[in-house]
């Protein structure tokens, strides 16, 4: 179980990271765009980030 989490958290870095090595600017960019949203708007893409991740998880499952 601890392996399979720490192989999760180690992908969510990778891709995390793979953005702003990639191409900074538009980093830059997408971060400034969401400095400029409203609260609920980011709650809603958070929420449906997490639920599409919970779909992927239990379709491969």
């Amino acid at each position: 179980m601890w392996h399979d989490f720490l192989v999760a958290i180690s992908l969510v870095l990778v891709i995390e990271g793979m953005m702003p090595f990639l191409s900074p600017e538009r980093t830059r960019k997408t971060m400034e765009l969401m400095m400029h949203m409203h609260n609920g708007t980011l709650r809603f893409v958070g929420l449906t980030s997490m639920l599409l991740g919970v779909v992927f998880l239990y379709i491969l499952k």
